[in-house]
């Protein structure tokens, strides 16, 4: 075989070598690219529908501008102060002369000040019908919708507007005999946080503000932190009410979650940082609220109808009839919110046993129950039914009494009676001793109100007697049974996360009771996702069979879930959680009530979409720093090649060649366990806490002061490696796709060049433009100097593409074919002519090299680009930001990104730093994947770290 012949071979065979791997990189990186989109399907579409009912305005509604004192409008000339109204109200509060209970409306980011109006109008309807003429005079603060979520510099000063707010609007009720001293304050998503913010400010007066209501508000910590103003404003709020817990007992505060269809804020973060332990602060999510039941999305939480209800019927019951002011009590302040939000006793707050029913004396009206079960349907017309159960016969086979009534209404219903001497709980005045309500723990549910009572309490009784009242003729029934623990609660083990949905749990509940309980084992971590079907069936049709209530209820934190369903049919439930499990507490319960004498089945099984999307939901905002890692490791990887073969790879290869999660995981893995052993070293050294998993469990955030609260999330990490990879391949692929199809526009309008030089900067213009965008980002904002300068790289890419496109086509070439060129071919091209095919080589170095950098100088133009986003929305007030997140790192940044501009293969092939500097990518990666995960401002620093030795390169 001559020579010839053996390279002809040697080149085939690196060109299908060079195809599979193409094939194998477009394969594995779209395998990472569908685990992202069935992830985000999940989490965006992967929830029950909407259920929330709409709330309408009667009539048109007002908001009347509240004056402010001069000096408060002329700071804060973006913000203002409103009175809601509609109709007649709208009229004679003209004057704002107020009479009622003043209650604060606060808007979450990006939020308008008219979200007030379901609050307001809702409120305004329920008023004309309650006696005395209570009512209350709701106002709302506009913040501009700023963007606080993403800038959190403004946070401050909308805190101290606030507090100018309730001093104002307190000055209001001056006429008044007795004024009200403080105001209740209703805080949707960041409102929520200014809201708390109010007691860190050191003139506050804690008096002014007793109760506090947040919807969707992330307490627990911020879903992105994009800047250290938002960090720094966390903690504070942290050390204020965590730290100095005693100083707001005084202070409730009462956070609601949307449940799952809030993609934008997962109510785990919704639970309050606070004092274990701590009645009067209190997190739950909207599906475990009574009479509420529905899962709300970010914006919905606000106007959903049902919610909405239940907040206007606290309100009115928190008020002190005799000041018609709010109560200052704080016992009352948590009844009130534990019956409206956690558990509903189907009774009036405040009823009486004397308001319950009268009692009938007639033999007629009574009936004793010696069967094991009583299922009573009232008839239409009116009738009064007493059933009396004997206790004496069923405490040894039985350790329950069950009882539940649905269309009932919302009344005491079960009584403990005392016989005495033989006489009849009919003989015995409800007015005596002998008889006890117990009715103080039934349970509001979709469809029933429910008792279980334990025999062991109730040993001082003889009779439980169940009144069932039909006086105006309203249908329902009635369905009571005794009941023994044992055969009633049943536990299923869930599969395990490596099942794959390969494997079912199942089990059959064939007894005929009314209620059972399944325990899930196993089932505590938010990673966990299974669906679970439960599907039943009745041997005998029965028209009108009682529907099932199924409720998954989480013992550590009021996030239940409920399901109706009709009998028999097939229901499913999505078993995903918000939060962690505590320590040596249950697993998840699912609760059954049944149709007597039908058979359920109950199977579980692993949904591997749904694990996704709660992989995504919890970590989504860690997928950014493993993306930057892939990037500057692939740049890392572009380095080592041109210092190599003095060639630049494509961005293609030198992506798949730069994931590495073997070598970053584990580093991570070996610093974490250091960490543990050298805990106080490290935080001599001054270095923060590793960020290496999000909060997950309630009333527990991950902060400077606090250590990482869960290792599983180390198993995850390889997959988040793989999710960000993912994102970092398509994301160049669009950028070089953009790249390309913007350069044959700019094509038209400017001339080509054919020199690698096409597109730099001289040194005396890069000083001139340095100087510029660094008076420009003081006078401004830092993110608009960075943009600029990002703007400027660009235009050298496209000055690269357009002269890689010219040399083509002048010298009449097709798209070279991938080959490995020796060192010395590559020196040869420097004496070669401009146009040759070392030319076009040189060129295309050039672009891939660019290519790359570009990518990478992309991250730090999204983080900045909120910032220049709310300066930008904020120009009619201000022309400079501030505080300003980018001030003064964007000076180094435009120096790197403009010194980049002239940067070639060749310079830094002759550069003396460029070996070292290509083994400074790895420990930078490191470095973000421990402290950037829950900072992801902290990204630019080290981006920074690695980026001014590559620009230095360049130079020397």
């Amino acid at each position: 075989m001559t020579t010839d012949t053996r390279a002809l071979t040697r080149g085939d065979c690196s060109r299908k070598w060079g195809r599979t791997m193409k094939l194998a990189t477009l394969l594995f990186y779209g395998f990472a690219l569908g685990l992202v989109a069935v992830g985000l399907r999940e989490v965006l579409t992967g929830f029950e529908e909407d259920r929330c009912s709409m709330t309408y305005m009667f009539q048109y509604p007002e908001f009347r501008r509240v004056p402010l004192p001069h000096r408060v409008a002329r700071r804060y000339p973006a913000y203002g102060l409103y009175l809601y109204g509609e109709g007649a109200y709208a009229q004679e509060t003209r004057e704002l002369q107020l009479f009622g209970a003043p209650v604060i409306f606060l808007h979450g980011n990006s939020g308008s000040y008219k979200q007030v109006r379901s609050l307001g109008s809702v409120a305004l309807r329920k008023a004309e019908s309650a006696q005395g003429g209570l009512h209350f005079n709701v106002f709302t603060v506009d913040f501009n919708e700023e963007l606080v979520a993403l800038y959190g510099g403004s946070l401050r000063r909308q805190t101290l507007f606030l507090h100018e707010s309730i001093k104002a609007i307190l000055k209001l009720y001056k006429h008044l005999k007795t004024p009200p001293q403080s105001v209740v304050l209703v805080g949707h998503s960041m409102g929520g946080l200014v809201a708390r913010a109010l007691f860190t400010l050191p003139n506050f007066n804690a008096s002014l503000v007793r109760l506090i209501i947040t919807q969707a508000t992330p307490h627990l910590a911020p879903v992105l932190v994009l800047d250290h103003y938002l960090r720094d404003f966390y903690l504070s709020l942290r050390k204020k009410w965590v730290q100095q817990a005693d100083e707001l007992r005084n202070v409730t505060v009462l956070s609601i979650g949307g449940g799952h269809r809030d993609y934008q804020v997962r109510s785990g973060l919704i639970s309050i940082p606070c004092s274990p332990g701590d009645p009067t602060k209190l997190s739950l999510v909207a599906t475990a609220v009574p009479r509420t039941w529905v899962s709300t999305d970010h914006l919905s939480i606000v106007w959903c109808k049902e919610l909405v209800l239940t907040t206007v019927r606290a309100f009115f019951d928190l008020i002190d009839p005799e000041t018609r002011q709010f109560t200052d009590n704080q016992a009352k302040k948590s009844a009130v919110l534990n019956h409206h939000f956690v558990r509903h006793p189907a009774r009036m707050l405040g009823d009486t046993q004397e308001a319950s029913f009268p009692i009938q004396d007639a033999p007629e009206a009574w009936s004793e129950v010696n069967s094991l079960r009583l299922a009573y349907r009232a008839p239409k017309e009116v009738e009064v039914k007493y059933f009396t159960f004997a206790l004496s016969s069923r405490r040894k086979a039985d350790s329950h009494f069950y009882c539940r009534s649905n269309n009932l209404d919302m009344t005491s219903w079960v009584y403990g009676c005392v016989r005495q001497n033989g006489s009849s709980c009919r003989n015995v005045s409800f007015h005596s001793v002998h008889t006890v309500d117990l009715s103080n723990g039934t349970e509001l549910l979709p469809l029933y109100k429910v008792l279980t009572l334990s025999l062991s309490d109730l040993s001082s009784f003889t009779h439980v007697v169940v009144s069932a009242p039909n006086v105006s003729g309203k249908q329902f029934t009635l369905e009571c049974e005794w009941q023994r623990q044992q055969s009633v609660a049943l536990s299923l083990p869930v599969p395990h996360v490596l099942s794959l949905g390969l494997t079912v749990s199942e089990v059959t509940v064939s007894s005929s009771g009314l209620f059972h309980t399944i325990e899930l084992k196993h089932f505590h971590e938010v990673y966990q996702a299974f669906r679970i079907h439960i599907a039943s069936e009745c041997k005998a049709r029965k028209v009108g069979r009682s529907p099932s209530v199924f409720r998954m209820k989480v013992p550590w934190f009021f996030e239940d879930v409920f399901t109706t369903a009709s009998v028999p049919s097939v229901a499913e439930i999505s078993g995903m959680l918000h939060t962690n499990r505590p320590d040596n507490v249950s697993s998840v319960v699912l609760q059954l009530h049944t149709s007597p004498n039908c058979q359920y089945k109950v199977s579980v099984r692993l949904s591997l979409p749904k694990m996704l999307g709660q992989i995504l939901r919890f970590f989504l905002p860690m997928v950014p720093v493993y993306t930057t890692v892939t990037l500057l490791l692939a740049c890392g990887g572009q380095l080592s090649n041109i210092c190599k073969t003095q060639r630049a790879a494509s961005m293609s290869l030198v992506l798949y060649k730069g994931l590495q999660p073997h070598k970053v995981n584990l580093c991570v893995y070996i610093l974490h366990i250091l960490f543990s052993w050298l805990k106080s070293t490290w935080s001599l050294l001054c270095l923060p806490m590793m960020d290496v998993a999000p909060p997950i469990f309630p009333d527990v955030a991950l902060d400077d002061d606090t250590t990482p609260c869960a290792e599983w999330p180390y198993l995850l990490h390889p997959l988040l490696y793989v999710i960000g990879a993912g994102v970092a391949f398509w994301g160049t692929v669009l950028l070089r796709l953009g790249v390309r199809l913007v350069s044959l526009i700019l094509a038209v309008l400017h001339r080509s060049s054919i020199s690698r030089d096409c597109g730099t900067l001289r040194l005396r213009t890069q000083l001139l433009i340095t100087i510029f965008l660094t008076i420009l980002g003081w006078k401004t904002c830092g993110a608009v100097p960075v943009m600029a300068a990002f703007a400027l790289h660009l235009y050298r890419v496209l000055r690269l593409q357009m002269a890689e496109r010219s040399l083509r086509h002048i010298l009449n070439l097709a798209p070279q074919k991938h080959r490995k060129h020796s060192i010395t071919e590559a020196r040869e091209c420097n004496s070669a002519p401009l146009l040759s095919e070392c030319a076009l080589w040189e060129v295309k170095d050039d672009l891939q090299l660019h290519l790359c950098l570009s990518a990478l100088l992309t991250i730090p133009v999204i983080l900045s680009a909120p910032s220049l986003v709310y300066w930008s929305r904020n120009l009619g007030y201000s022309t400079q930001l501030d505080p300003d997140p980018y001030w003064p790192y964007f000076v180094p940044l435009c120096v790197v990104y403009l010194r980049l501009i002239n940067c070639n293969t060749q310079k830094l092939t002759n550069s003396k730093l460029l070996h070292p500097t290509s083994f400074l990518p790895l420990p930078v990666s490191v470095a973000m994947v421990i402290f950037c995960p829950m900072h992801l401002y902290r990204v630019t620093y080290f981006l920074l770290g690695a980026l001014v030795p590559l620009a230095l390169c360049c130079v020397l």
